[in-house]
């Protein structure tokens, strides 16, 4: 599978984007998809997982938690990361994952080394 984020950019507090992650290779319905980030200096951070698209099966870190969310068109083979109320703390590389194995597909696994197929990163800067 490769995975290819796109849709990161400059925006002022407050703003939002649309993060957008394109599969190939194979279908991505049977996956668990997350997003992680990593600012500069810093560890790769968990931001959001999902399994199905019905709301009980997402999970978001507690610091996107209302102001982000995470959708996938398996139709289109593609998921989404709409993040709203951007603050300069969200700066950093957003990365897309993909995690084939079932046995943790409805984990919503926050680890970085559940995931096996990882996109190259969009870059999201938050300033005034």
């Amino acid at each position: 599978v490769q995975l290819q984020a796109s849709g990161g950019g400059l925006v002022q507090p407050g703003g939002s984007l649309r993060l957008s992650c394109a599969a190939s290779g194979r279908p991505i319905g049977s996956y668990l998809m997350g997003w992680f980030r990593q600012a500069p200096g810093k560890e790769r951070e968990f931001v959001a997982a999902i399994a199905l698209s019905s709301s009980g099966t997402k999970k978001y870190a507690d610091s996107v938690k209302g102001r982000s969310t995470i959708s996938r068109d398996d139709a289109k083979n593609t998921l989404y990361l709409q993040m709203n109320s951007l603050e300069p703390e969200d700066t950093a590389v957003y990365y897309c994952a993909s995690e084939p194995r079932r046995s943790v597909f409805y984990s919503l696994s926050d680890k970085v080394n559940d995931y096996r197929y990882w996109g190259q990163g969009t870059k999201v800067t938050v300033s005034s």
